[in-house]
């Protein structure tokens, strides 16, 4: 049986064509790509590459000024964070929760709108597998080129279940049976009618959006649409902590907002989600407002 696409990049001993990330005495992150004859330059001195080629990974290495650097291969969320850029990167944290509570998993076939620069894509790609299928839309094809060359230079070559088309997904949504749907984009509600009608009765629609304006109308759109669960919001946040012996206390700096996650589950065809119970605030949706729960939410109590 043959390793899944990319792992053989991901153990044993280092290898010309590696990632390698450096830590210096003061944390600080250098991340190169290996290569036969070269060397790599600080402003701490220099070491050849070929000192770490066919080491085992968690070496450690001293330039020619006697600094040592700690050699490692980054992780995923290492990589994210230093890829070239097009467009903002989904952060680790937020790709985490994307897995989670989009629950995708190996094998599954799924459908993300939005690429920007190939964070999520790659995220994904590791959950499904080379039997799952990721089929990304993006608008741009600037940003899309971008996005092939980060996610093969983590892989190590094209990965056999990604496919990337440019384009609308609104417009060129061709795929059914679909389980997962991933929105990453300014106006997920555009596209909610071409997810609904390539969703399986069950599947998941998880849309992540920056402001509290995108955020409610996404979920309006999706209560007002018919076919689907309430949906569920949050947001996460990450907060370091320093430990020093007795010294135990939070890091002043933190991974505070970096957008809203929302996600709703597919109903079967044909049924209508149940009357949420929960009665809206008094001028919830504005006095002109006619819509569903325009009494109030009488009907559902």
């Amino acid at each position: 049986m043959s390793e899944p696409t990319g792992a053989a990049r991901r153990r044993g001993p280092f290898k010309v064509g590696d990632q390698v990330q450096l830590t210096d005495p003061k944390g600080r992150h250098y991340t190169f790509t290996l290569e036969a004859g070269k060397n790599f330059h600080t402003h701490k001195g220099s070491f050849p590459h070929d000192e770490l080629i066919g080491a085992p990974e968690g070496s450690v290495v001293r330039t020619t000024g006697n600094v040592a650097y700690l050699a490692l291969r980054p992780l995923l969320p290492d990589f994210v964070l230093s890829m070239p850029r097009g467009a903002a990167v989904v952060y680790p944290k937020d790709a985490g929760q994307i897995l989670a509570f989009a629950d995708i998993f190996p094998g599954a076939r799924v459908v993300e709108a939005g690429v920007g620069s190939g964070s999520l894509s790659t995220f994904l790609l590791r959950a499904v597998g080379d039997q799952g299928m990721l089929h990304s839309y993006e608008r741009r094809e600037d940003f899309a080129e971008i996005a092939q060359q980060n996610v093969e230079r983590y892989f190590g070559g094209p990965h056999p279940a990604w496919q990337l088309t440019v384009g609308d997904l609104q417009d060129n949504l061709s795929d059914t049976e679909v389980d997962r749907v991933v929105l990453d984009m300014l106006a997920p509600w555009e596209c909610l009618e071409a997810v609904s009608k390539a969703l399986v009765p069950g599947g998941i629609v998880c849309c992540y959006v920056a402001t509290t304006t995108q955020l409610a109308r996404t979920v309006e759109s999706i209560r007002e649409i018919g076919c689907f669960a309430e949906p569920s919001a949050w947001e996460s946040m990450v907060r370091n902590w320093h430990i020093e012996g007795l010294a135990v206390r939070p890091d002043h700096r933190m991974i505070g907002h970096t957008g809203f996650l929302l996600t709703a589950r597919r109903l079967a065809d044909g049924v209508e989600p149940p009357m949420r119970r929960r009665r809206p605030s008094k001028g919830a949706y504005g006095d002109d407002y006619t819509g569903p729960n325009a009494d109030g939410g009488a009907a559902g109590r």
